[in-house]
């Protein structure tokens, strides 16, 4: 049994999902942690729950989303785990932050790559990787299909959609992405958002006011 938990982080209330098991298995997704107390939160929850952290996964790589990269590299030696497509958003993200006074120390190591080829096994349990390009070239979207969540990044929000704006972005490219990829799922499926409250492909299909099924 996979339990997930959200912290929100960093000035953009970005959404740092930690999943793991009764083993103590844990996996840090879009690690956020901009602000040394944020930082230290993160790692006392670990602690306390007795967790094991064993995976790093970025659904992409806008600088909210890898604030914290380099503190969980440095603290479990985990790398990035990333669709090659992001490589260059990666390398960018410190550059992007400074424009919106946010600068920090952006992670330069080693990344793996991921894509819907490859897939995604970790402790036992099986994932979907979904490419789902539009918001960031290589968005990612992390599916477990027996207990029904998405881990969906910046793709899909509760009432709202990803931003189409910025370096990469395309609108028509995300549509494309939630209509094929994130509406293809059960409608019982709970998605876990890059920002914001979780919501339902059910919910988003019928009254999503950007994208409709």
């Amino acid at each position: 049994m996979i339990t997930v938990k959200v912290f929100t982080f960093n000035p953009v209330q970005e959404n740092t999902c930690l999943l793991y098991n009764e083993s103590g298995d844990c996996c840090i997704i879009d690690p956020g942690c901009y602000f040394p107390e944020e930082k230290q939160e993160l790692a006392d929850f670990i602690e306390k729950q007795g967790l094991r952290p064993n995976l790093l996964l970025n659904t992409h790589c806008h600088f909210d989303h890898v604030f914290g990269n380099k503190f969980v590299f440095e603290t479990w030696g985990l790398v990035p785990h990333i669709h090659q497509l992001e490589q260059p958003v990666l390398d960018r993200a410190g550059e992007a932050a400074k424009r919106w006074q946010l600068p920090f120390d952006n992670y330069q190591g080693a990344v793996k790559y991921l894509d819907e080829e490859t897939g995604l096994e970790w402790a036992g349990e099986k994932f979907q990787v979904l490419h789902v390009p539009g918001h960031s070239p290589g968005s990612l979207a992390f599916y477990h299909e027996n207990q029904g969540f998405v881990i969906g990044g910046d793709v899909l929000f509760r009432g709202s959609i990803g931003r189409t704006d910025l370096p990469g972005g395309d609108y028509d490219t995300l549509e494309k992405s939630i209509r094929e990829k994130m509406y293809a799922l059960p409608a019982a499926t709970k998605v876990y958002p890059g920002h914001g409250l979780p919501t339902t492909i059910d919910v988003e299909a019928r009254s999503n006011p950007f994208v409709k099924r």
